[in-house]
């Protein structure tokens, strides 16, 4: 059984890639008129293939607190990260374009690195501090101009269901320079999905919970600075409640 529904899963993704090029030379020419409904066009279509990605790998799928995401300006996503389909579940629901920071190897797939492009992704070099800064800047710009980003501030997937990493604090300076409020998001269970069982896959129950958004303009240097310590200890505390969900 898990074989079809991994099989299943790569079929989807192949076509959702491959349809994405016709997509992608539309918007492109979408763009040279209107910039704006290009990446509403293509933010559409990738959450529509992630949507389709979910509807075969993923379980029953428990999302909470939709409405605290504010459509009417940019925000950075702060969640904790489990597993490589923590950002199609989440892509799957935010009701607004997002651009996902991601690690720098996934700059190397041609289409999917393509269509990442498309919704203003970047990618994060970690082993290179001076490039790892240029991307946070490139973040910064990108907020401040409306885009609202995603990341994923332990910089790595956990290992453990339940366990956290530290949570670097250069993420945070997205939100903190770019003035614009941080949106917490709790992911649980997307372990048990593949990364428990590599390479079996099973629709095993997530629940997401985005938190309410915590405002940024106006806070202070030691507010800044308690800030990664605030939003993971939120995280965890959210995932402790969320998890009885499953």
């Amino acid at each position: 059984m898990w074989i079809f529904r991994l099989a299943l899963t790569a079929i989807v993704l192949v076509l959702v890639l491959l349809i994405g090029i016709i997509e992608h030379v539309i918007t492109w020419v979408v763009a040279k008129f209107d910039p704006k409904a290009a990446l509403q066009m293509r933010s559409a279509y990738v959450r529509a293939g992630f949507t389709a990605v979910r509807f075969v790998a993923v379980g029953k799928t428990q999302i909470i607190g939709l409405e605290n995401i504010p459509t009417d300006r940019a925000v950075l996503f702060i969640g904790n990260h489990r597993s490589m389909l923590d950002v199609v579940i989440c892509g799957s629901v935010i009701p607004v374009p997002v651009g996902f920071i991601s690690k720098i190897e996934l700059e190397k797939i041609p289409l999917l690195h393509m269509q990442m492009k498309d919704i203003n992704c970047l990618f994060l070099d970690r082993s290179d501090d001076r490039k790892a800064l240029k991307t946070i800047l490139k973040a910064i710009e990108l907020v401040k101009g409306g885009q609202s980003m995603f990341i994923f501030p332990e910089g790595t997937r956990s290992k453990e269901e339940g366990k956290f990493l530290p949570f670097h604090a250069g993420s945070f300076k997205i939100a903190t320079k770019a003035k614009a409020p941080i949106v917490p998001v709790t992911i649980v269970g997307t372990g048990d999905i593949l990364e428990d069982h590599f390479p079996r896959i099973k629709a095993a129950p997530v629940v997401v919970e985005f938190g309410k958004p915590i405002e940024t303009a106006e806070m202070g240097r030691d507010e800044q600075k308690e800030l990664p310590d605030r939003v993971r200890n939120l995280i965890i505390e959210t995932y402790e409640r969320n998890r009885k969900l499953l």
